[in-house]
């Protein structure tokens, strides 16, 4: 008999870059993660996600991998890894590390050998090489876009000198696509599994794991303007108060995503992490529509959690959410699998802010200055917290995002010269990127870079804002996010609701979403008028109230 402690574990996600600097260089590093895990102890998670700390030249904040089995040095040493592993296991949290399998650094050797090497080579067969179209082979092989704009191809200069052949790459054009109808790729990805496995960790969150396989002959496609850019719905994580559909339909599917032949590559690695003691997962990042395609990943044989983006991208109301959750449970539920929930990523507008933006905004696209339906922060604060009283209380998985807790919101107002995100340069500044998620966080309000480093550098400009919601200036303080946070981690494990069934209550408005999680009630209040409290003490609240009366964007959870 196994705990399976993933069906109910609440996973919080760490963005090395931004996290803790130990040496002050500005951007974060692994021995300054283990200098801040007594403070995850403190909030009350179960396990960590890693976000790529592999060898990289950063071009896309380390996703792009140029050595999957070493640390960068900017990161530190594999010694400061395995210490982090160590103290981290000390304090009963485990650790998920990010897995890059879709493409690799165009600094990776196999890349640098497909370059030296002629057309038809091995060594390029390890990647999505093709002649180009047209008489002179100068037209790409097919129209593909790649996620972060622009052409998802680019032309070789052959080591003669001459124009050769294209290369795929569905995001920068440092980041090639692997060929995993290549026998070499397979077994190489299985020896980085196992050299990780070997040092410890508890799992793997697989990057774009709806794409590594394209459809035979790479058809020109073009995906729906309105659509985000890694795939999936339609509606695209907007705050806008609409309420979407739900589809449990197939829609028309991009041939570089969610193509079958990726079930057979999870299904390889399953075996391989059943190998090893303490049950090993695999996380999937699949953008995918709709939720009962998404829990083809997490069938039995295969992963044992995927990313419930239709949850994250579902806007704060309260048909929708209901619509979504019980959709989520229903498709996941199939399977034998927890549902996961999530709201705020190293991907997508930070939920403080995106819940009450009042025009669309596609996933990818980020925030700045001249963006439209930007909300004021006290009144996006409110909804986000009364969005996480909610989604902490479901039954399943939760995934938190770094600074989440701390009430930190999009940081709209980057100077245009501080921006990283490939996004940002592909699109001539059209589209903002990410990088308005990723300011690296506030520890102390008086110390240097809030306390992320010894010294004032910092990779991207933190905002003044960052010094009050600093975590000192709320640890401890009544009514702070961090300690409401603290108090609905500690409830939901005293309470299992993890592993409880969800029952919805009758007799509310719609804009009410209402439900009994074994002995404890959930009411939130997505719209505009207080609604009434039924009986049952006051375990938690998102904001104070007043006598029985539930105000606007307020969730309570009361004693059944």
């Amino acid at each position: 008999m196994t705990s399976e402690w993933w069906r109910t574990a609440a996973i919080y996600q760490i963005y090395p870059r931004s996290f803790a600097d130990a040496n002050g260089d500005g951007m974060g590093d692994l021995a300054g993660i283990t200098s801040r895990l007594e403070e995850l102890q403190y909030l009350g998670i179960d396990a960590i996600w890693l976000s790529p700390f592999y060898t990289s030249p950063q071009r896309d904040a380390g996703y792009d991998v140029a050595d999957y089995c070493d640390v960068d040095p900017r990161f530190g040493t594999l010694a400061d890894f395995d210490d982090m592993v160590a103290e981290a296991r000390a304090r009963g949290i485990r650790v998920i590390i990010d897995l890059v399998p879709n493409h690799s650094s165009d600094e990776h050797e196999w890349f640098q050998a497909a370059l030296a090497a002629p057309a038809g080579s091995a060594e390029r067969a390890r990647y999505l090489f093709r002649d180009g179209r047209g008489p002179a082979g100068d037209e790409p092989p097919n129209n593909w876009e790649s996620v972060f704009g622009g052409p998802a191809w680019t032309r070789v200069v052959e080591p003669d000198g001459t124009p050769g052949q294209w290369y795929l790459h569905l995001f920068d054009s440092s980041q090639p696509d692997f060929d995993w109808t290549n026998e070499d790729v397979r077994e190489e990805f299985r020896r980085i599994l196992r050299f990780w496995l070997d040092r410890g960790v508890d799992g793997f969150r697989v990057d774009v794991a709806h794409g590594m396989i394209k459809a035979d002959g790479l058809p020109d496609y073009t995906p729906p303007a309105e659509g985000g850019s890694m795939g999936g719905g339609a509606s695209a994580a907007s705050g806008v108060a609409l309420e979407p559909e739900i589809s449990t339909e197939p829609g028309d599917s991009a041939p570089y995503w969610g193509q079958d032949g990726v079930h057979d590559i999870y299904r390889d690695w399953r075996k391989l992490l059943d190998e090893y003691p303490g049950e090993r997962i695999l996380a999937a990042e699949a953008w995918v529509d709709p939720l009962p395609r998404v829990a083809k990943w997490v069938r039995p044989d295969e992963m044992h959690q995927a990313f419930n983006f239709a949850y994250l991208e579902t806007p704060w109301n309260g048909p929708a959410l209901r619509k979504v959750i019980d959709a989520s449970l229903d498709a996941f539920g199939a399977v034998g699998a927890p549902s996961t929930w999530v709201l705020s990523n190293h991907d997508v507008v930070r939920h403080a802010t995106r819940l009450s933006v009042t025009e669309a905004n596609p996933q990818g696209h980020g925030l700045g200055a001249r963006s439209k339906g930007l909300p004021a922060y006290e009144p996006g604060l409110r909804r986000a917290r009364a969005a996480t009283s909610l989604m902490l209380a479901l039954p399943g998985s939760s995934y938190l995002y770094q600074g989440e807790e701390l009430g930190l919101p999009e940081v709209i107002d980057l100077p245009d010269e501080a921006r990283e995100d490939p996004t940002w340069f592909r699109t001539n500044g059209e589209r903002y990127g990410r990088d308005g998620c990723r300011v690296p966080l506030p520890w102390e309000g008086s110390a240097p870079s809030y306390g992320f480093g010894p010294t004032d550098a910092s990779w991207l400009p933190q905002p003044a804002q960052w010094a009050e919601l600093a975590r000192d200036r709320q640890r401890g303080v009544e009514g702070s996010t961090l300690e409401l946070y603290r108090a609905a981690l500690a409830l939901r494990r005293e309470h299992d609701l993890g592993s409880g069934t969800l029952e919805w209550l009758p007799g509310y408005p719609d804009s009410v979403v209402a439900l009994r999680n074994g002995a404890v009630i959930v009411v939130a209040n997505t719209g505009d008028t207080p609604v009434e409290l039924p009986a049952g003490d006051v375990l938690l609240a998102s904001e104070a109230l007043t006598g029985r009366s539930l105000p606007a964007d307020t969730t309570v959870w009361l004693a059944a």
